[in-house]
């Protein structure tokens, strides 16, 4: 099955589940969220409470951030701004900041980092 058609509320858990494991908390995993794709808190709530596909988080967020072409580096073994479809490249953002997370960095540093 393609990512971007399983169920948001499979997949985002998995990265809440991830930051968790590294002590950090599902408010940071929030936050980078929030920053990358505009939601708020709220809808995403309702979209862990919906049918909704990760690709159709990704197609419908409110206000993709235009600093998120800033986020280099590697995820997967692949170079992040090496990645030619704009909605993998997108999701592979989001699992960079939560990598980030994972790995001890504060919230306000990677968000800061990216800015441009």
């Amino acid at each position: 099955m393609d990512v971007f058609e399983m169920k948001f509320s499979k997949v985002f858990p998995l990265l809440i589940a991830k930051a968790e494991r590294k002590g950090r908390s599902i408010e940071e995993v929030y936050a980078v969220t929030t920053w990358l794709t505009g939601y708020t808190n709220d809808e995403l709530d309702a979209l862990l409470k919906s049918k909704s596909s990760y690709g159709d988080f990704l197609d419908h967020a409110p206000a993709m951030n235009p600093a998120r072409l800033n986020v280099k580096g590697t995820i997967c073994g692949v170079r992040i701004e090496e990645i030619e479809d704009a909605r993998m490249r997108d999701l592979r953002v989001l699992d960079k900041l939560v990598d980030e997370l994972a790995k001890g960095k504060p919230l306000d540093k990677i968000l800061n980092k990216y800015r441009g």
